[in-house]
């Protein structure tokens, strides 16, 4: 048996003891900041929800928005397999390091799907299990999926930050892979990191339209042309990439930054934004409140 990845971040970003941390998701979704509310237990019959784009860093600053976008995900039917694309934010990995070990957080073990992984294994996308062994932008959204989702099957895939091009053949790889197959898409991404609360909100603005738009170029040129310190450019450009071809809607569930958490004069935003088939539930937008960011703000 594959010796499964185990937790880098538990204990930092995230409670290592599991009921600790089941308590930890529970509270982000309580969470002012959050949708006020735990998920509903009454799901659909139909899969309206393609993918999601949320933010990674600890629970106590990014949880309740993040929550915004799995509280969708609850009430969505199961998806068959997920796929998380993540960052690269130790420059350890190639173009696109798939993991095909399961992974394992506090509240268990999340299995892959060897289905979709060798579907992915193509082009610039390679098996590279030592990429993933200190980032924690795809392990913090595991304790979601397996707080929201009733058996999980997750393939983790992390982009590396390159060219537009390479960013799109990459997305090509995903396109083919999800093609036909009932995938949620997850997009783990910050925004802004470390600038003023106003500054964070006008910046992540421009590239949250351009998401709102699924423009994957428009995303990447207005952060480059913006300096927006989105750590997350790489897997949202493959993922509006991969879904291009597909008639979605995206829509903004809400912003927010870890200031609302604790008092600091400069942030990191964070925002969740779902992409759904057209027809799906509209859930009311939750407004955002406002207030050196701590090291598990990003």
């Amino acid at each position: 048996m594959t010796e499964p990845r185990r937790p880098a971040v538990a204990g930092a970003f995230y409670p290592a003891d599991g009921a600790a941390l089941a308590k930890a998701v529970e509270a982000s979704f309580l969470d002012r900041r959050g949708p006020g509310e735990l998920p509903t237990r009454h799901r659909s019959r139909d899969r309206s929800l393609r993918a999601i784009v949320v933010p990674h860093a600890g629970y106590v600053y990014s949880g309740p928005i993040a929550a915004r976008a799995y509280a969708r995900v609850a009430a969505d039917a199961p998806a068959r397999s997920i796929l998380v694309l993540g960052v690269d934010h130790h420059g350890l990995g190639p173009a696109a390091a798939l993991s095909e070990r399961p992974w394992t957080t506090p509240l268990g073990v999340v299995p892959g799907d060897p289905e979709l992984s060798g579907a992915l294994r193509t082009g610039p996308v390679t098996v590279d299990e030592s990429a993933h062994r200190r980032e924690h932008s795809i392990e913090v959204q595991l304790p979601f999926l397996q707080y929201t989702e009733p058996s999980p099957r997750v393939v983790p895939l992390q982009v590396r930050y390159g060219s537009f091009d390479e960013l799109m053949g990459v997305a090509a790889a995903v396109r083919a892979a999800v093609a036909d197959r009932d995938v949620l898409l997850v997009a783990s991404t910050d925004f802004s990191h470390y600038i003023p609360p106003e500054t964070a909100r006008r910046l992540d603005a421009l590239a949250i339209a351009e998401i709102e738009r699924r423009d994957a170029r428009g995303l990447y040129e207005t952060v480059r042309d913006h300096a927006i310190s989105m750590c997350g450019i790489a897997p949202t450009c493959v993922l509006l990439g991969a879904l291009a071809g597909e008639t979605l809607t995206a829509r903004s569930l809400g912003w927010g930054h870890s200031g609302e958490a604790e008092p600091m004069a400069d942030v990191v935003g964070y925002a969740a934004v779902v992409l759904e088939r057209d027809g799906a539930g509209r859930a009311a937008t939750l407004p955002s409140t406002y207030g050196s960011s701590p090291p598990f703000a990003r």
